[in-house]
């Protein structure tokens, strides 16, 4: 009986290793994705490889994992990154499994540093799943930090090119050379606000109706400013209002957003430094008072 035990649990042990071995053979030679090199994202792609020899080295991998995340992707979590990476400005051109890949890889890449660094300090194994949260943060992170400063670019940039697109069309410009004008003359081509007028103009030339470019003008940098911008040209382009004079007013209301926006800032700023003034303030009343409180307290035990 013991003889057979042995040779059922070997045989086991056997065909459990052949399934993993294949299992992981078959995960590792599957094909990846190609790269998406078409459209804006394709150019994002492009440049962030350009740029950065690190992505470059793991952007084979990204693809790689990518395809094997896919499946178990809810479509809600698939449109909401979809719609941040849109957000952020196609950030590095990845599409949304690719995004969920890079969150994986970072992630072990903490796991990674901190068993290494657990093992060589003798460190506590809690090590190891801190730096790897921290690593799966990190691109999320990015991609917050990339949308927020996006948006606030785009704001702050709209009040000046409102103004140039009137003078314009005061000058006798349509709207599509307008815009062409401004995308073409400005400094700063890796502007995003610079970057969207560009999309702009390229969803006109390719026959969408300028309430259709305009409204996906809108959802790509959805602030309260530009809201209003394409809602005004909107209803100018429908009651045949001057074009010229309504972006004269929308310049005008931006401005004054932008100047809210700064007092708002302000006001903000005044109350979160508040607390840092404390402890500056408590810790230099510790150092004043210390030294005096241990001074009374060796005269008290001298006497």
């Amino acid at each position: 009986m013991s003889l057979a035990n042995a040779l059922l649990r070997g045989v086991a042990l056997t065909l459990a290793f052949v399934g993993c071995f294949a299992l992981v053979y078959t995960v590792a030679c599957a094909p990846s994705a190609l790269p998406n090199l078409r459209g804006v994202r394709g150019a994002r792609r492009l440049r962030a490889l350009r740029a950065s020899a690190l992505f470059a080295t793991a952007e084979p991998m990204i693809r790689w994992l990518a395809v094997r995340v896919r499946p178990f992707m809810p479509e809600g979590v698939y449109r909401r990154i979809e719609k941040q990476l849109m957000l952020a400005g196609d950030f590095l051109g990845l599409l949304p499994e690719e995004f969920l890949a890079l969150t994986v890889i970072s992630g072990l890449t903490g796991v990674g540093i901190g068993l290494a660094y657990a093992a060589l300090l003798g460190k506590s194994v809690l090590y190891p799943i801190l730096l790897g949260l921290l690593g799966a943060a990190v691109p999320y992170l990015e991609l917050s930090g990339r949308e927020h400063e996006r948006r606030r670019l785009a704001s702050n940039g709209l009040p000046h090119a409102v103004d140039l697109i009137g003078l314009s069309l005061s000058a006798g410009l349509d709207f599509p050379a307008a815009v062409r004008q401004l995308v073409e003359k400005s400094g700063r081509p890796d502007d995003p606000l610079i970057e969207e007028f560009g999309l702009l103009l390229q969803s006109l030339e390719l026959g969408k109706t300028r309430q259709e470019a305009l409204s996906e003008f809108a959802a790509r940098v959805p602030t309260e400013s530009v809201r209003e911008l394409v809602f005004a040209i909107i209803q100018a382009e429908e009651r045949g209002n001057p074009l010229g004079r309504v972006l004269s007013i929308q310049a005008e209301v931006s401005r004054q957003h932008r100047s809210q926006r700064a007092e708002e800032a302000a006001a903000r700023a005044s109350v979160k430094i508040m607390a840092p003034l404390v402890l500056i303030f408590v810790a230099i009343l510790l150092l004043m008072v210390t030294p005096m409180a241990f001074e009374l307290s060796a005269s008290f035990v001298s006497e």
